[in-house]
């Protein structure tokens, strides 16, 4: 059935079943005709036999705000603001308020567990280390919330183009096109980069927003986003070739554009991914499946990052 349509079998509203979309609480699928994902109705009755629905489900997905958050954990919102910068607290989600502002929203099941793993960051004084990075203007939030959002669409998929359609989703055009010079393979990265359950937003400044935060912003996010993208676009093209025009029928629906290769099942299911290391932390990338030491000169990092 259509999302939608799903949506209120399981009582849900629209943001509860797109988070618990994302969060691979729902299995949804996506045809090769490049429809809108649906949910089987097998997968509508699973959910809806656990025990405690609705209920227990709506708590999984449950979100709050900085105010209700701070009331949650027994602190100021300030306070809470704080740990959310430095990132003790990750972002979900958000939303726009009426002047256009990022409202970030935080599952309140992940609060509850901060809450028991860190006490001592809830009362007294803050660390040193923290001051000093809330001091310099660290704000991670929309940092953290792209990691998070990346590394569930990367877990609700094997294929090969549509992993590297997700790293290249956190790079602006400039970037992409240094990583990836084919324009070929730039428009079929587009073409089978995942879609929102429910669409792209009616607003024309939530689109606009969304945009902006989807990019890694910082030096060290771009060039980790720019290593994991060629990495997995090195993957792509040894599983097959990007459609060229008048090319490639299999990869094409019937409305003739490229759709997505091969049908989806989105369901909840770990998988090891290349995590990005912690800002201030020494590291170096690690050579993966015939990646070699020329893997940066490839990027075209070295004089451009030497030069900024």
């Amino acid at each position: 059935m259509a999302a939608s349509r799903a949506a209120q079998q399981l009582e849900l509203r629209r943001g509860e079943f797109e988070l618990a979309v994302h969060l691979g609480l729902i299995g949804v699928t996506d045809g090769r005709s490049g429809g809108r994902p649906r949910v089987r109705s097998e997968e509508i009755a699973r959910l809806r036999a656990q025990s405690g629905f609705p209920e227990a489900l709506r708590d999984r997905v449950r979100t709050a705000g900085t105010a209700e958050g701070a009331g949650l954990l027994g602190i100021s919102p300030v306070r809470f603001t704080r740990l959310a910068r430095v990132g003790c607290l990750s972002p979900v989600s958000f939303y726009l308020n009426r002047y256009r502002v990022v409202v970030w929203l935080y599952l309140t099941e992940d609060l509850a567990r901060f809450a028991i793993r860190e006490p001592g960051l809830l009362a007294g004084k803050s660390p040193v280390g923290m001051r000093t990075m809330l001091e310099a203007g660290t704000d991670w939030r929309a940092r953290n919330w792209r990691s998070s959002r990346i590394d569930r669409l990367l877990s609700g998929t094997e294929d090969a183009w549509v992993r590297a359609s997700v790293q290249a989703s956190a790079l602006d055009p400039v970037q992409l096109a240094e990583v990836v010079d084919d324009p070929y393979e730039r428009a079929y990265l587009a073409r089978v980069r995942p879609q929102p359950v429910f669409g792209r937003s009616a607003s024309v400044s939530g689109r606009e927003i969304m945009a902006q935060l989807m990019l890694a912003d910082d030096p060290d996010e771009i060039l980790w986003r720019r290593i994991n993208l060629t990495m997995e676009l090195d993957r792509a093209r040894e599983s097959r070739a990007a459609p060229r025009p008048g090319e490639g029928r299999g990869d094409r629906g019937a409305s003739g554009r490229a759709a997505a290769p091969s049908e989806t099942t989105v369901l909840v299911g770990p998988r090891a991914t290349a995590q990005a290391p912690a800002r201030g932390e020494p590291w170096e990338p690690l050579p993966e499946r015939g990646a070699g030491t020329g893997l940066l000169a490839r990027l075209g990092l070295r004089r451009r990052m030497a030069s900024s």
